[in-house]
């Protein structure tokens, strides 16, 4: 028995990771392949390492020259080897191998798994820092269909050694936790960085399928790597599935819409709108390289001290099912979004936005954590190719209708302002509808917990019957029917 001392405190006690392989290595029923390219066979190493790897082991291989990887997997459209597409064939092939190799009737209690990774580590002048694609294919009862966890890294180190150790600790974790805690994806996700630091590493994309994770919402998951720090931002596509942020803005043209969208409103479709017609008229901007992006900073998503999932995910449909793309971030200045943007495309970006927006970025308090204030954020807010849209509003007190002309910045700002409006920085969306402007997102969700008629007008065509039908932000009055959410693309001509 454990010996207890008085004061003791109770704590996870995290496995090493030869405990973690060994426990692999030690069931005569896990059998599986590694297949590693680009940063050497770390993951496979640790369970070699750790003893009894020849009864877990069944192939371990490490296809580095480029013509011999595509004998194997075959050829990427793309002609690029780091890439999901290149994983899930890595996973596939080597499952098929699997189960051709190993027949049933000899082996009927093996449980199967193919671990692999695609991977590119920093670059020789230390340009890039190297990123990859991470995943396992696996069962969990011999003869069960295949579950998979399939994830993106970005490496933070810049040694190529250290960043190969890091993917091998990465490796271990993800098998493990794959086998030993999938009932608990949200503490799996933690359990990857077992023994890592979020300076090592980060994860900004990660999906589960298969049976065992049937009831798990992947747009939870990837609201997780935000809420835990693991990566600044996460990406849903229209479709309402994860995307990799870098794939969708690489060399592109950015469009953002900032908001809590609770709910979207017709004032925030309007606003997206005509901000697009002008976007893509400037000089600089090719529409058919141009994204659009609704972003939501994570703080508008906690209430009461907590993060409303429930709220996250009533948001994250609504603009899905309008055709949009949808981005969480844990940014909450402006500039941090712009500079975010700036990781993946050099070429021009633009920002809608409402006056009162506009106004909070001119306000010093927001920027006293930065050792260079204001001036260093607005650096690197309007250093780049930017443009800010701006879509009036009236006075609420006087009913004057304010734009970038005669909007009241604080006054020790004022020459600032003017600076960035005389060189084009600020633009007025001129073409705007007056009978609209006088609807907020707060005022209709109020009104959608209350139970009180006529919010419905107040948002685009189609979004009420989704609140209604599928019982959105507390709306409760009708019974819920058993309809699939329909999505509808705005055009964008």
């Amino acid at each position: 028995m454990e010996i207890s001392i008085q004061g003791d405190k109770e704590f996870d006690d995290i496995p090493s990771l030869k405990s973690k392989a060994l426990k692999i290595n030690l069931n005569e029923n896990i059998y599986g392949t590694f297949a590693e390219i680009g940063a050497g066979q770390e993951t496979a190493r640790h369970f070699f390492r750790a003893g009894g790897a020849s009864g877990t082991i069944a192939k371990a291989m490490s296809a580095y020259d480029k013509d011999f990887s595509d004998a194997i997997y075959g050829i990427e459209d793309d002609r690029r080897y780091v890439t999901e597409s290149r994983l899930r064939k890595m996973l596939t092939h080597e499952m098929d191998l699997m189960e051709k190799r190993i027949t049933r009737d000899k082996q009927p209690n093996k449980i199967f798994f193919a671990y692999a990774n695609t991977v590119a580590t920093i670059d020789f002048a230390k340009q890039f820092k190297g990123h990859g694609w991470v995943g396992i294919k696996y069962q969990v009862e011999a003869g069960a269909d295949y579950n998979e966890i399939i994830l993106h890294i970005r490496f933070k180190e810049t040694d190529a050694r250290l960043q190969q150790e890091t993917l091998g600790v990465l490796g271990t974790n993800l098998i493990y936790g794959a086998f030993y805690k999938y009932n608990e994806p949200k503490r799996l996700l933690r359990y990857l960085y077992d023994h890592l630091d979020k300076d090592q590493l980060e994860i900004d994309t990660i999906n589960f399928s298969g049976p065992v994770f049937k009831n798990i919402d992947n747009r939870l998951m990837s609201l997780q790597l935000v809420k835990n720090g693991m990566t600044d931002a996460v990406m849903f596509g229209p479709d309402g599935t994860n995307v990799l942020p870098a794939k969708m803005f690489y060399k592109k043209n950015i469009l953002a819409l900032r908001g809590s969208f609770r709910p979207v409103t017709r004032v925030n479709m309007a606003m997206y709108e005509k901000s697009y017609e002008m976007f893509i008229k400037e000089n600089k901007v090719d529409v058919d390289k141009t994204v659009v992006v609704f972003e939501i900073t994570l703080s508008n998503l906690r209430a009461e001290g907590k993060i409303d999932e429930q709220d996250f995910i009533d948001r994250a449909d609504l603009l899905c099912a309008l055709g949009q793309s949808v981005m969480i971030t844990n940014f909450q200045e402006y500039f941090r979004v712009v500079e975010y943007f700036s990781n993946y495309t050099k070429a021009r970006m633009g920002l809608a936005m409402g006056v009162s927006n506009l106004v909070d970025i001119f306000d010093e308090k927001y920027y006293r954590h930065i050792s260079g204030g204001i001036l260093e954020a607005f650096g690197k807010l309007f250093f780049k190719d930017l443009k800010v849209y701006l879509y009036p509003m009236f006075d609420p007190k006087t009913g004057e209708l304010i734009n970038s002309e005669n909007l009241k910045v604080y006054p020790r700002m004022k020459e600032l302002y003017k600076f960035f409006k005389y060189n084009g920085k600020v633009i007025d969306i001129t073409d705007y509808d007056e009978s609209i402007m006088n609807i907020f997102s707060r005022e209709a969700l109020e009104m959608i917990e209350n139970g009180e008629p006529g919010w419905e007008k107040m948002l685009p065509e189609g979004t009420a019957d989704l609140i209604k039908d599928f019982r959105l932000f507390g709306y409760t009055r009708r019974p819920l029917k058993p309809l699939t959410l329909k999505r509808r693309t705005i055009n964008k001509k």
